[in-house]
């Protein structure tokens, strides 16, 4: 019977690293398409998260499955129930991807806004925490879970330049139209990015050392 479950957990550590290696290609396709305003390309992340929900639901199948029929042990409860958690914050990390693919991929009227400088550097920001907190889970590596959760002064820091730099843009532009305001809420999913790569984090350390530092359980 252990050996069975040990399999089973064996195939989550598989199902969670390919479910991060969707996520993390999401993130980095979607920086490339805000660089090159490739509107097919962010089609296809748009239309690719479909996948990253299915792998969600094949993920949780999996987690009840192993706690209501296997009766795990506390540790071995810890790292599933840990999977659980996470896969929520990877899929919403999947839809906020989708949903900056979306807003690069609706007509534009008039020439193109220049993006603030710190847009893309704040996007390759969460990309790494993201990355880092995926890392951390398949390594159950504590020390690397806890830069991630220091990193997200990094990208809040980012996300208020961005703001500045959208505000003077505003105050300089005889007509900013709606791309400014876009551009804010790309800002924003960035920031909810990494908001999600810190509860991986948390989570990541709670499975390890049985100590949860985020919001109440």
């Amino acid at each position: 019977m252990r050996t069975y479950f040990d399999d089973q957990l064996n195939q989550l550590n598989r199902e969670m690293i390919q479910m991060g290696s969707m996520i993390e290609q999401a993130i980095e396709r979607v920086c490339d398409v805000l660089r090159t305003h490739d509107v097919e390309a962010a089609k296809a992340i748009v239309r690719g998260d479909s996948e990253i929900d299915r792998k969600e639901r094949d993920i949780e199948a999996l987690c009840l499955r192993l706690i209501l029929m296997q009766q795990p042990v506390a540790s071995d409860l810890r790292m599933v129930s840990s999977a659980l958690k996470m896969i929520t914050d990877m899929e919403r990390i999947g839809d906020q991807a989708s949903d900056i693919a979306e807003i690069v991929s609706m007509p534009i009227e008039g020439e193109i806004v220049e993006k603030p400088a710190h847009l893309l550097t704040m996007g390759e920001s969460a990309a790494q925490m993201v990355h880092k907190a995926v890392d951390a889970y398949v390594s159950r590596d504590v020390l690397l879970a806890q830069e991630v959760i220091e990193s997200d002064d990094i990208v809040d820091d980012l996300f208020v330049q961005v703001k500045e730099e959208i505000q003077e843009q505003i105050r300089t532009s005889d007509d900013p139209g709606m791309q400014l305001l876009d551009t804010l809420m790309i800002a924003k999913y960035f920031e909810r990015i990494a908001d999600h790569a810190v509860n991986i984090a948390e989570w990541v350390e709670y499975a390890v050392s049985g100590i949860y530092k985020g919001e109440a359980l």
